[in-house]
């Protein structure tokens, strides 16, 4: 079985047993998160998906432990 590469909000939340919100927001503004987006439109919300690498992930849990 392939180790994953990149984790999404769900998955980093399940596993640090923080909110999807606290995870959003520790996450979007690191440098190395891939931010899949679309813009909003008249009819149509905006849409973000955030997919965390496993090595930002190790920085930002060593970071928060320290």
């Amino acid at each position: 079985m392939r180790e994953k590469l990149a984790y999404t909000v769900a998955e980093v939340a399940s596993m640090t047993g923080l909110s999807h919100m606290t995870v959003r927001r520790m996450f979007e503004t690191e440098k190395g998160v891939i931010i899949l987006a679309r813009p909003e439109t008249m009819h149509k919300r905006r849409y973000r998906s955030i997919r965390i690498p496993r090595a930002v992930y190790e920085r930002v849990l060593k970071k928060i432990t320290v």
